[in-house]
């Protein structure tokens, strides 16, 4: 059963008060968060609600997925009589296969999980054959955990510089996923160790202009993740509670 625009909306404006509760105690502008609404789990129907919702920003966590949805997504819009307050944008936020790019690429906006060299050169090859250039994050493994995918915390630095110099490449950011735990002061390490990477590489003028943004917190999460810096959240549960 779909989730209704009134509960969805109900939930973005508990989720709206924590962001600015939690940006006020950091000393930050509640402008600074976007939220991506993660729509793994939520039917068609769904992710039409969340449209009305005013939540254009959608990140999907398979590449199949993600092909399928946006197509029916634009048939959607097509037909819609109301405009929307601004584009739907999609973004990939689980992990790319290589052969999945030629299906992602069509419809995605960024793609917040490249972990490797390999994966970015096919991005960079398939995006130079679209005559595009594409918005990339470097995903790290700032929890050391070895289930999760992204590239190793001394290996940031090298990566970056090497997906930064592709041409058909944007290189946005870094993204990176809490620790498996209930205790949040573990995901505020994790966090916290993004940003300094983040800022080390700004420093350094890695990305240039473009690299701006801290792709942390989930649903489970989001509340640290934000006094420690993010600036796109990647919500799901908590949008359809």
């Amino acid at each position: 059963m779909a989730v209704t625009t009134n509960r969805i909306e109900k939930n973005v404006q508990r989720i709206r008060e924590e962001i600015g509760e939690a940006c006020q105690r950091a000393r930050r502008h509640p402008d600074e968060v976007g939220i991506i609404a993660v729509t793994k789990s939520a039917d068609i129907d769904t992710i039409k609600n969340l449209l009305d919702a005013g939540l254009t920003e959608l990140g999907e966590s398979r590449g199949q997925s993600l092909a399928s949805r946006a197509e029916e997504i634009h048939a959607y819009l097509q037909r819609r009589r109301t405009p929307l307050p601004a584009p739907v944008r999609w973004h990939m936020v689980g992990h790319l296969q290589r052969n999945k790019v030629k299906s992602v690429l069509p419809v995605v906006t960024a793609i917040h999980s490249v972990d490797s060299l390999r994966l970015a050169e096919e991005l960079q090859d398939r995006a130079g054959r679209m005559d595009r250039r594409v918005d990339v994050f470097l995903q790290v493994n700032c929890s050391n955990e070895e289930q999760k995918y992204g590239c190793a915390v001394g290996a940031v630095f090298h990566l970056g510089e090497m997906i930064a110099s592709l041409e058909n490449i944007r290189l946005v950011g870094l993204m990176t996923m809490g620790p498996l735990t209930d205790d949040p002061n573990e995901s505020r390490m994790a966090f916290a160790r993004c940003r300094e990477l983040f800022e080390e590489m700004r420093g350094e003028r890695v990305g240039d202009d473009h690299f701006r943004h801290l792709s942390m917190g989930m649903s489970s999460d989001y509340v640290p993740a934000v006094e420690e810096g993010a600036t796109l959240l990647r919500i799901g549960t908590a949008l359809f509670e």
